[in-house]
Order: structure tokens, then sequence, then C-alpha cells
């Protein structure tokens, strides 16, 4: 496929601002689809490097509104859709945003890309679609269970877009990452949590349950995920998983990032950062067999020293005062 220009939705966000610099540093033209805001924002677009900068398409609009997606979209021949609501907790309290965004909003990506017959959508899913893991390391087999409002609206976004490839073959690929994390990634999510609460002085660090376990995987991984599922063929029409296969405790992670940190803390469990029970999913762990068999994807931050290695390039970038000057260590960010 000779791919002339690549439109990121979700540009602006964690995962999507290290794929457009990633794509733009590969030599690819890209329109990078940032959420319209009064004060012209770009999101973490706004901190990358500026030779990258000056060489990507800047368009604001929002996912939810079809003319305005259909119309980014002209003249691209690929489209990495990663504009979606994600954060667990605000999904209990706002649902019904969660469908507009993530539902309706990938309804637009596939329906657009169906009329204007683009050459590949790729569609960011979750690992929470799985719920807690029946068996490990989780398949794309696995079944589904929709533990949290934004669990469910991920699965009926997902099947949104696999009908469209079943219904009028609309070149699809559903791509599943399990956890990722790094440079840049919000508060609402338990490392930057614990790394923030850490740089800002404080010895008490406040989480919600511990036991669980989860495959964290580093945005470096994840990004060469998204390349490789956009440069294969034989993932269309199908669901990848991409991991790192390794699996820990959210209180061993505390643990190694306090060692890491050079400090002794104690963990608090604050009641109101913990999930209903029979929303919290207890275990996670990536099978990556179909993403190495297909798109020949790998992880490179592997076991327990990958994960203390992108642990620690995600630490170096929190301590930076710069960065860490963007958030609220001592709030609870939903």
């Amino acid at each position: 496929m000779n791919i002339t220009r690549i439109l990121v939705t979700g540009a602006d966000g964690f995962i999507g601002s290290h794929l457009t610099e990633t794509l733009v540093k590969a030599g690819f033209s890209v329109r990078a689809l940032v959420f319209y805001n009064s004060f012209n924002s770009w999101g973490w677009l706004d901190h990358c490097d500026p030779v990258v900068k000056r060489n990507f398409e800047i368009v604001s609009g929002d996912i939810r509104d079809p003319h305005g997606i259909k119309a980014m979209m002209k003249g691209c021949d690929v489209v990495l859709h990663l504009a979606a609501l994600i954060a667990i907790p605000f999904s209990y309290h706002s649902p019904d945003t969660y469908v507009d965004t993530n539902v309706k909003g990938t309804l637009n990506v596939v329906q657009a890309a169906r009329e204007l017959d683009v050459a590949k959508v790729v569609h960011t899913s979750t690992s929470e679609v799985y719920g807690t893991a029946q068996f490990v390391p989780i398949t794309e087999e696995h079944p589904l269970q929709a533990q949290s409002p934004y669990s469910a609206s991920k699965i009926g976004a997902d099947q949104i877009a696999l009908s469209f490839h079943k219904t009028f073959n609309t070149p699809i690929t559903v791509l599943r990452p399990f956890n990722t994390y790094g440079p840049r990634q919000s508060a609402r999510a338990v490392i930057p949590t614990i790394i923030t609460q850490i740089a800002s002085g404080s010895s008490k660090v406040n989480l919600g349950s511990l036991h669980p376990t989860r495959d964290f995987s580093f945005v470096e991984d994840t990004v060469s995920g998204f390349i490789a599922a956009m440069n294969s063929d034989a993932v269309i029409g199908t669901v990848t998983n991409i991991g790192s296969g390794f699996e820990i405790s959210i209180g061993d992670t505390a643990n190694i990032i306090a060692d890491l940190m050079g400090v002794e803390i104690e963990i608090v469990a604050e009641g109101g950062r913990f999930r209903p029970v029979t929303s919290e999913v207890e275990r996670l762990f990536a099978s990556n067999k179909k993403a190495e068999c297909l798109m020949a994807w790998k992880p490179q931050y592997v076991g327990l020293e990958g994960f203390r290695k992108g642990l620690k390039k995600t630490i170096d970038w929190f301590i930076n005062p710069i960065n860490l000057r963007s958030y609220k260590s001592d709030q609870y960010n939903l």
C-alpha cells in the first residue's frame, strides 16, 4: 500500500501524540485531529519536538461530528483512530458521554472511511473489554465482559468497526493494547499517580486496590504496534492484542517505582479510589502470539527488566519540574 497521508484521531492525547511524532520522524505525511477548544490548545502536541511540530497538519474538531470527520478524512489513505474517552471512574459518573464519543465517534469514522474508500482504518480497542481474565495469557478469543460503562462503550465501538468490515468490506483492523504507560500519560492512570505523588515530596502514596494485576506496555511498544498494524494486510477484519506479556500487581508496581526513585513509601488505601467490587478487573495478562504471527510485532520492553527500563524513562520525564507542573498530585483524577 502506497501511503501518502495518515489521519490520526486523538493526536493530542498521550498515545496519539507519541504516535504522531513517530510517524512524522519516519517521513509520513500526518494530519492530526485535536479536540476543538477555545484555547487553541493542541494538547501534548504543543510540547513535541519543534522540528516535528512544523511537519504535520493540525485540524481541530470533534469525533462526535460526522460531517467534520468526513471532511478531514478526505485525501487520507489511512486512519489511525485513537480519539476516545478512557477514564474508567468518570464513566461511572457520565456514561452517556462515553456512548457518544466512543461508539458514535467510531461509527462516524468507519462510515466516512466506507464512503471515501479509505485504504485502512486501525481502530483502538482496550484490554478492559476482556474484564477479569478467565484464562491467561489472554488471547483474542477470550470472552468480552463489560465491567464498567467505559469497557461497554469500547466493546460497542469494536463491534461497530468490525461490522463494517463484515457488511461492507471496509478495511478495518482492531488493535487491542493492554495498559500503556510512559511520558505524558494522564494522572487518572495508576503509574503517573504514583510517580507524581512521590515526585511532589509525599512519602504517603494514596491508591485504590493493590492486588489486581496488569500487563503494562511502554508507549514506544504500543506505537510500534500501531505502525505494524497499519502496514499489515493480514490483520484486516481481525482483533489483535499488543501487550508486554508480563504481569505485575499494582502494589508491586508502586514498590518498584519507589525503589527507582530512591525513596521509601507508605501506601494508603483511599476509599474513593476503589472501583465497585464487581467492576474491578482483577487480572490482565496478554498473549502476543497473533501480533507476532500476523504483523511481525514483538514488544521491546519485556519482563521485569523491560518494565523497570520503561519506568525509569517515565520517571525521568515526570520529575522534570516543567512537566510535573502540569499535574495536580494532591487531587484524585477521575
